[in-house]
């Protein structure tokens, strides 16, 4: 998924739903649409000019990281 054999793991409830909505939405596959969420919410923290601790503090804010 992010080449190199690099791994990432998920809840599988997220997954489901993640196979389930990159059917439905047309992706070819939950690889390629989860690295375009991913792409997007970066591009997001880049556009925003957002500095490493007020992305920590936002993701921390969401329940993300704690």
């Amino acid at each position: 998924m992010f080449g190199g054999g690099d791994k990432i793991k998920i809840e599988k409830d997220l997954l489901a739903k993640v196979k389930k909505y990159s059917g439905i939405a047309g992706y070819s596959s939950p690889e390629e649409f989860v690295q375009h969420v991913l792409e997007r919410e970066i591009a997001r923290f880049e556009k925003d000019g957002s500095n490493e601790e007020e992305i920590r503090k936002r993701m921390q804010g969401l329940g993300y990281i704690s």
